[in-house]
């Protein structure tokens, strides 16, 4: 299958060629991850999000790929929950991962963040795949600045 067949998925969007990142996929569009060539899924919604696979680790694990999920409160995310990201992202560097959460906004910020302080992409250049996502509410917008902070 190709990339074509994600763009299927809620608010896909393919950010390098070893990263894209999604709102949640149905059950049957892991298929289409894994034929992609995807090797690692990473999850950032609670288990409680409206339209959460309640086993999607099963799901991932049968489709023959790694599952790792990070799960990111909306109204309050931490410090932990970034560097439990960006580690996943350093421990898969090697690998082409899949990133999604409920909406693909998690994500997008923590992608934001990654590719900032990890991967050294200029700010304007990250925050367009961001802004193709949405604007980040008042909430994200301080976690982000925080997060930056942080880590300079």
């Amino acid at each position: 299958m190709s990339v074509d067949a994600l763009g299927n998925i809620y608010n896909f969007l393919k950010i390098s060629d070893s990263i894209a990142t999604a709102g949640q996929p149905m059950e049957a569009q892991f298929s289409a991850i894994r034929d992609s060539g995807y090797q690692v899924v990473v999850n950032l919604a609670l288990p409680e999000s409206s339209n959460a696979l309640p086993q999607e680790q099963e799901i991932v694990e049968n489709q023959g790929m790694q599952y790792v999920h990070i799960p990111v409160i909306w109204e309050n995310p931490t410090l932990e929950d970034i560097e439990h990201f960006f580690s996943t992202m350093d421990a898969n560097a090697d690998k082409n991962v899949f990133v999604h959460c409920a909406a693909n906004m998690r994500v997008s910020a923590f992608m934001y963040l990654h590719r900032r302080l990890n991967e050294g992409i200029s700010e304007e250049e990250a925050k367009q795949t961001l802004d193709q996502i949405w604007v980040p509410n008042e909430t994200w917008q301080k976690f982000m600045e925080e997060v930056i902070e942080h880590y300079q």
